[in-house]
């Protein structure tokens, strides 16, 4: 019953988003998803990403034909294309797979066998789909929100000492390779988030059934609901804003050389082609997501999260794309939103219900003080600067102790039995 909600609910979802995308002439996700049957897909590795999902609900052998089918029909559409003069793409033969596997469920298989393959076709689709969602909430968000706050976020980002100005200085100064991993990096998070889940769900084909707790749940639900942050607060980036690529909407041309002066800030008009995603930064987010998930898996796996967690922050700082309180918000956003599916799954408790409550109050505060307390922010930046970090580490020092508090305790080694002295 709670996965047949759950997907009733994300099909009403997916419908709003399409008919909001339709007011402005534009398709919504579940027109993009369809097109990707036939015509190239956008992003290839996501669709595969997806099909990997999936792949965790069935046998080695059933994994090997699923694999050669995908990429059987993604060679013979690659020929199709070459030889019509098309758009050179692949991926087109994972979808293929992913449906295909829908329809057995429904027509081969009956009771648990055939739930779980459509939880499996669930998960990879949902993973897809939170793609394409995430592409039509960045439309509505720069359609909706004419205006944007930069200049309150960027002058409250004194109090930290203007990390994306060092940042970015820093990534410029690394020359094109430092730029093409980190890029590489930022572009494929869905990727890394793929490989943490397969890590976490890679049982899931001999136990037959899933585990009460995964990263995808926690990466789609901030998928869901950051972006309703960013119809409250408006921000386009440094990038955006103060640099190059902002063009004639612009405030000036200062990123990544010169820092913004201090002075009282308000509302600017951008075009309406931007996407408003800056606040909070939605990358760190998950990126964090997969740090934490990454903790209790092998050591190459734990060296990857950090990697991948290191790396998403540079990038986000040294592109311009976030200020350095995006990455405040965004740090206690997730954890915060993964203490809630920790206690969804676990059940809830007295400490759960503190930590949710402290992570919301802290993220709410942090809006509040980048909105109506900026410029006192950059003016004492030596008070405020410390108190961002202390309100972040509260929340981080939080999340540690009580989720400790959750692992399973050992249970103690039963004492020997006394033996009998001998006659």
């Amino acid at each position: 019953m709670l996965w047949g909600a759950a997907g009733v609910a994300t099909l009403g979802f997916l419908v709003a988003l399409e008919i909001a995308a339709r007011r402005y002439d534009t398709a919504g996700p579940i027109t993009h998803q369809a097109r990707e049957v036939i015509f190239a897909p956008e992003s290839g590795p996501l669709l595969y990403a997806g099909m990997a999902l999936m792949l965790v609900v069935l046998t080695w052998r059933q994994r090997f034909i699923a694999v050669g089918a995908a990429v059987g029909i993604d060679l013979v559409l690659l020929l199709v294309r070459w030889l019509a003069g098309a758009r050179i793409e692949f991926g087109n033969g994972a979808l293929w797979v992913i449906l295909g596997c829908a329809v057995i469920a429904v027509t081969r298989r009956t009771g648990a066998e055939r739930t779980l393959l459509l939880k499996g076709v669930g998960l990879g689709l949902l993973l897809i789909a939170g793609h394409k969602t995430g592409d039509t909430w960045l439309l509505i968000t720069s359609k909706e929100r004419p205006n944007v706050l930069d200049p309150y976020v960027a002058t409250a980002d004194h109090a930290l000492g203007n990390p994306s100005w060092l940042v970015g200085q820093f990534v410029e100064a690394t020359g094109p390779v430092g730029e093409g991993i980190l890029h590489a990096v930022y572009g494929q998070l869905p990727l890394a988030a793929a490989i943490i889940a397969l890590y976490q769900l890679r049982n899931v084909g001999a136990e037959r059934r899933f585990p009460g707790h995964h990263l995808v749940r926690t990466f789609l639900v901030i998928g869901l609901l950051g972006p309703a942050i960013y119809m409250i607060f408006p921000v386009v980036g440094p990038v955006f804003a103060y640099g190059a690529d902002g063009g004639q909407w612009a405030v000036a041309n200062l990123w990544p050389d010169t820092a913004t002066a201090i002075a009282a800030p308000h509302p600017i008009p951008f075009d309406g082609i931007t996407p408003r995603n800056c606040m909070p930064s939605l990358h760190t987010a998950w990126a964090v997501t997969i740090f934490i998930h990454s903790r209790q898996g092998a050591r190459w796996l734990r060296y990857a999260g950090t990697f991948w967690l290191v790396a998403t922050l540079t990038a986000t700082l040294g592109f311009g794309y976030h200020y350095g309180v995006d990455l405040v918000a965004g740090v206690v956003f997730a954890l915060t939103v993964e203490a809630a599916m920790r206690a969804f799954e676990r059940g809830w408790d007295t400490e759960a219900v503190r930590l949710i409550c402290h992570g919301t109050g802290v993220l709410a505060l942090l809006l509040a003080a980048y909105r109506y307390l900026p410029l006192r922010m950059a003016e004492h930046r030596w008070i405020f600067g410390p108190l961002l970090l202390l309100a972040m580490g509260s929340v981080i020092y939080g999340y540690v102790r009580t989720t400790k508090h959750w692992q399973p305790k050992a249970a103690p080694a039963p004492l020997p039995e006394p033996q009998l002295a001998q006659a």
